[in-house]
């Protein structure tokens, strides 16, 4: 098996990573993971035009987990104001719980750190995730008591079916 490599995302890639995203959150074929958000959302779950944003910005960088040339994850990694940010994170539904996804946090967290010299990473998880903060918190990631409103209305961020979604922030030192 060939080994799992990074490389950045470039604009020719936003429509695999919009599909690879799509597949591991909402739908049914989500649901062959255990990441699906598709029983708290439907819709999008990333737009291009934000991706698009995100990749020709300064310090933000969409990295790319790939098998050849198979595309199997992806992550948002960006300087947040001196921060490191993480998010848009995703597998491959049915390639999750083999490692790919740590090796994709890890990635992250070494270009906040040696690349861009950051103190900490952030990241903000729907808190009814409680499966996906757990595993967070086994990689390190502490919650902060700190909470951020669900946007509701922004069809960008998919369509809620429920009213009690918000967001928990977590973070983690980068530097020990």
């Amino acid at each position: 098996m060939d080994p799992l490599h990074f490389r950045l995302a470039t604009e020719a890639d936003i429509d695999a990573v919009v599909q690879l995203v799509t597949r591991a959150y909402r739908g049914d074929a989500s649901r062959q993971g255990w990441t699906t958000e598709a029983d708290l959302l439907d819709g999008e779950r990333i737009d291009p035009g934000v991706l698009r944003a995100d990749i020709a910005r300064p310090r933000s960088r969409i990295v790319l987990g790939l098998r050849g040339d198979a595309l199997l994850a992806c992550a948002h990694v960006a300087d947040d104001g001196g921060q490191g940010y993480f998010g848009m994170f995703a597998v491959e539904p049915t390639r999750q719980g083999g490692g790919i996804g740590r090796a994709v946090v890890a990635e992250c967290e070494r270009i906040a750190r040696d690349d861009w010299r950051l103190p900490r990473m952030c990241m903000t998880v729907i808190e009814q995730r409680t499966e996906l903060i757990a595993w967070y918190e086994r990689l390190g990631y502490r919650r902060t008591g700190e909470h951020r409103p669900f946007p509701y209305g922004d069809a960008r961020f998919g369509s809620p079916r429920r009213d009690d979604l918000r967001f928990e922030v977590l973070e983690k030192p980068l530097w020990t």
